[in-house]
């Protein structure tokens, strides 16, 4: 437990026991509530006492201090503690039913602009003030993004807990507003704590060690940047890994095990091999279009001989997805695909390749999720930011995951600075998957759509 401050806890027990919450917290059995007791009691019950106390009326310094306090208690809570602390945000610190008829009422009869203020400010939960008020604590901020992680785990247990989650997504999009946000090239003469960092996080291309890494940093032909927020220091929230080529690559492995060149790459294309957003409390809040559209324009900048920018990502979703297809054409190149010798027979993959192709562009551009957006989550990410679907690539991808996941298969998306916002808007207006000349050869070859 951290160091406690006792004139603190002095004044939150006075704090408690003035408020007309008191009955919440019990004496010692001599009529007497010290700090030190407080101290003893379990941490789910100092967690409640702290979060009333913040709710009331106490100074700004004080507030602090039970911040403070509160998240420390938090921290010692078990999945099982933490799931009753949530229970509790939803069941006390919801919005009062009355007040929201009253402002309701009163907007209904006169909507006006200070009536309209009053219905928003009646219709926002209480434990949206409790976590900005939690806020306050030094460090909290990364505690509360590992605080909504939690959650989500505590979601799938008990889905009744979801609706706090969207108070977190508000208030977390809000801190982390691309205003906040910092670039920042990371290479070989940053922190090495944040350096640790790139090899924890890294999940798409695993990382060996700090030889790996190195690699990945050279300045001769490869890039890694991230964005940083002022409220959780040293934490990478996003970070992209770039490599320097000539021409578009179709394979991983040739990026991921080139030797170091004794000089500065001749490239024309940047590579975006490898995008990992590193805080799992930040699902949902979207910072990879912004990270991505501000490294193409600094690439420009630092060097203007690029003419290319893509993707070489993976289609995690396409195996399950190949498997539920229906007809015999998909029958036959699914049982082809789980024998797995095109693997090491280069003649069994050249004999496989179109079919895997036909099946891949239509996997790309016409499958959809329940939402009607397209069902791949990587594709979903890059047509939303303003790639092309340019080319499908196969076998691309021999690790063990991309084969049980995607056959091996991968995808170039196309940056194409003059594009990007058309091609956005009419992804987001339409639905439209805009397509590059080798992904629509392959749709023109097999026009008929798959159910």
């Amino acid at each position: 437990m951290a160091k406690v401050n006792l004139a603190f806890l002095n004044d939150l027990v006075q704090a408690i026991t003035r408020g007309e919450r008191r009955d919440r917290v019990r004496g010692d059995g001599r009529g007497t509530l010290t700090a030190q007791n407080l101290l003893m009691r379990p941490a789910q019950e100092r967690l409640a006492a702290a979060c009333d106390v913040l709710m009331g009326r106490i100074g700004e310094a004080a507030r602090i201090a039970v911040a403070e306090q509160a998240l420390a208690a938090y921290a010692e809570l078990d999945a099982g503690g933490r799931r009753d602390f949530f229970a509790l945000l939803r069941d006390r610190f919801g919005a009062d039913p009355d007040p929201i008829r009253k402002a309701y009422a009163a907007y209904d009869a006169d909507p006006s602009a200070g009536h309209l203020a009053q219905l928003f400010e009646a219709v926002e939960p209480r434990r949206q003030t409790l976590l900005r008020r939690l806020n306050m604590a030094p460090g909290a901020t990364l505690k509360l993004v590992g605080m909504r992680a939690d959650l989500l785990d505590a979601i799938r247990e008990d889905p009744a807990l979801a609706p706090i989650d969207g108070d977190f997504a508000h208030l977390l999009s809000s801190w982390f507003n691309r205003g906040f946000l910092r670039l920042e090239r990371v290479d070989w003469s940053t922190p090495a704590a944040i350096l640790e960092k790139i090899i924890a996080y890294e999940s798409v291309h695993k990382m060996s060690g700090w030889e790996d890494l190195r690699r990945r940093l050279d300045a001769a032909d490869r890039r890694c940047y991230a964005f940083f927020h002022p409220a959780t220091g040293d934490e990478p929230l996003i970070f992209v890994e770039v490599a320097l080529t000539r021409a578009i690559p179709d394979a991983i492995a040739p990026i991921l095990n080139a030797p170091r060149p004794d000089a500065a790459a001749d490239a024309d294309t940047a590579v975006f091999y490898s995008i990992n957003n590193s805080l799992r409390g930040l699902k949902g809040v979207s910072f990879g279009n912004l990270l991505i559209k501000q490294v193409v324009a600094v690439l420009q900048a630092e060097l203007p001989e690029l003419r290319t920018f893509v993707t070489l990502s993976p289609a995690p979703g396409f195996a399950g997805w190949l498997a539920r297809q229906d007809g015999a054409a998909a029958e036959k190149l699914l049982n082809a695909l789980e024998q797995g010798d095109w693997q090491g027979d280069p003649a069994a993959a050249d004999r496989l390749r179109p079919d895997v192709e036909a099946m891949a562009a239509q996997y790309f551009t016409r499958a959809r999720a329940r939402s009607g957006a397209p069902a791949d989550p990587v594709a979903r990410f890059h047509l939303g930011n303003g790639a092309a679907a340019w080319r499908v690539n196969w076998p691309a991808d021999l690790a063990p995951g991309a084969v049980k996941n995607a056959h091996g298969l991968m995808i170039n998306y196309l940056y194409d600075p003059a594009a990007i916002e058309t091609q956005h808007e009419a992804f987001v207006r339409d639905g439209t998957v805009a397509t590059g000349a080798p992904l629509a050869e392959v749709l023109n070859r097999n026009p008929e759509p798959l159910k």
